[in-house]
């Protein structure tokens, strides 16, 4: 070795940090580096250069490969090698290029730097590998003293941090635009709340173990409440418990952050605070494995604006819903002011329609039509069946009596009526709504399976899903109950009644869930 050889080792040595001995904490990941080379001793000359280097308090992890198709497998299993040190001539003269091609180009591996070391500089010109192969650096093995592959160590360790902050807040962007456009999609508190651990999840890469809390009611001392929303993981057994505490410094942690409104990264007690613009706020506990670094952070500070903006379009939805659930209740209302007996009967209604839309659901029949926003929605819809009956004349809607073919025909404009009405509120809201689905039902909902219905004459899978489901739940309910017209029938006499028009009146799989539900005791209500 030069004097000169030895100065520069004297440097690198007098260059490095005091504290190399120490064990790295269990968080840092070594870097990554494939040795490849078919001389033994060529990786143990380099394990033993740069064995001790640490760039960014973190340490190396050597890999060793001896021929170029050894370093693929390797490069297959370990997906975060941020350095190939690379001889040229292998098994064949061209082995090293043959290699850096396919790592390029079969693996799709960008990121990893590849400095290709030669014992023959002229096996292969320098000035053609640089500019023909996508690598960092073209050294001779002589060149390389210790010095100089710390340098060149260091250098290409930088590069790659720098790529893969890269990649990461691209891939990390990706993912929260694709992750926002999902949470704009739900329509529930928990479910959101869900989908925002899932999310973080993914942006980081890491498990889904978290909890999303938001302030309650005070407590006797005064202090408010975490209502625990969503958990995730570990964390599930809180949803049933509902207490945090059995983790006060994770309870401690999340009050700070609403108390203080910020993100807190207290490893491993990381909380987002997300407020929205309506002023309410929740905390989001995720437990990632090691602490957060600044690329990761900043994802999550622009996810954070983007959960906002999600939640708030949730809280506006539900503001929205909230409206068309009075309107509904008010119309129902002003149907039943009209007709005492059908109060009970629409809340019977509601019920048995939701049931038996989740029944037919279940058993996989129309799939297509029974689609989330309509088993949330139909139910509801369905207690609107006989609001065209406030335009029914008292003396037809309260005669004790048969009706005569007159007073038949009167009566009969009650689901014509009703579905006018509603339609024309409908129009006022965008996409299917309560009141769309309300005019539906009650234009609908006296229409025959046949054909031989009214007030169209429609039949089969003319008449909306809706009304088929309602069609015979109000028959059904109205059976089995005491009207001024009749009185009630016998469980038994009423399902003899129903199935013996499935397929005229009725729709046969509507009747077939029906008859399966009372049969096997699973009514949403005593009868």
């Amino acid at each position: 070795m030069s004097p000169q050889q030895a100065n520069d080792d004297d440097w690198l040595l007098d260059d490095d940090p005091p504290d190399h001995s120490k064990p790295l904490p269990q968080y840092k990941h070594p870097w990554k580096i494939l040795i490849v080379d078919d001389e033994p001793d060529v990786h143990s000359a380099t394990a033993l250069a740069i064995r001790n280097i640490r760039y960014k308090d973190r340490a190396l992890e050597l890999l060793s490969a001896y021929s170029a198709a050894e370093a693929l497998h390797m490069l297959q299993q370990h997906g975060d090698v941020a350095l190939i040190l690379l001889d040229v001539v292998m098994e064949t003269d061209d082995a090293g290029l043959r290699l850096v091609r396919r790592i390029r180009e079969e693996l799709q591996i960008s990121t990893t730097r590849i400095v290709l070391r030669t014992g023959q500089p002229g096996q292969a010109p320098e000035q053609e590998v640089i500019l023909n192969y996508d690598i960092n650096d073209y050294k001779t093995k002589t060149e390389l003293t210790v010095q100089k592959l710390f340098t060149t160590v260091i250098a290409s360790l930088r590069a790659y941090e720098n790529l893969i902050t890269i990649e990461k807040n691209r891939q990390g962007l990706a993912k929260i635009l694709e992750g926002a456009a999902d949470l704009y999609q739900m329509f529930s508190l928990k479910e959101f709340a869900s989908g925002v651990l899932k999310q973080i999840s993914a942006i980081l890469d890491v498990g889904t173990d978290g909890i999303l809390c938001v302030e309650s009611t005070p407590d006797m001392t005064g202090r408010p409440q975490l209502e625990i929303l969503a958990a995730a993981g570990a964390y599930e057994s809180l949803l049933e418990s509902g207490s945090l505490d059995d983790y006060p410094d994770l309870a401690s942690a999340i009050r700070r952050a609403l108390q203080e409104k910020r993100n807190i990264y207290q490893h491993p007690y990381d909380v987002l605070c997300i407020t929205a613009q309506n002023g309410r706020e929740f905390a989001v506990h995720f437990t990632p494995p090691w602490p957060l670094d600044d690329v990761e952070r900043n994802l999550l500070e622009v996810f954070c604006q983007r959960i906002s903006s999600a939640y708030d379009n949730l809280y506006l939805y539900n503001q929205l819903r909230h409206s068309q659930e009075a309107t509904v209740v008010a119309l129902a209302a002003l149907a039943e002011y009209r007709d005492t007996d059908t109060g009970a009967h629409v809340l019977r209604v509601q019920k048995l329609t939701d049931a038996i839309a989740g029944e037919i659901r279940q058993r996989g029949q129309y799939l297509d039509l029974l689609t989330a926003e309509f088993m949330d929605m139909v139910g509801m819809a369905s207690i609107l069946h006989d609001v065209g009956k406030v335009g029914t004349p008292d003396h037809i809607l309260f005669k004790p009596g048969k009706l005569d073919p007159e007073e038949r025909r009167i009566m009969e404009q009650h689901a014509g009526i009703g579905a006018s009405i509603l339609a024309k509120s409908a129009q006022m809201v965008e996409g299917q709504s309560y009141l769309s689905l309300g005019s539906e039902i009650a234009g609908g909902h006296h229409e025959h399976f046949d054909g031989n219905g009214y007030p169209n004459k429609l039949k089969e899978q003319q008449i909306p899903l809706s009304a088929r489901i309602v069609a015979v739940v109000d028959v059904f309910d109205a059976l089995l109950n005491k009207r001024p017209y009749k009185e009630p029938w016998a469980l038994s006499e009423t399902l003899d009644y129903i199935r013996s028009r499935a397929g005229s009146q009725f729709d046969p799989v509507v009747v077939s869930a029906l008859c399966d539900m009372v049969e096997q005791g699973r009514l949403p209500f005593e009868l």
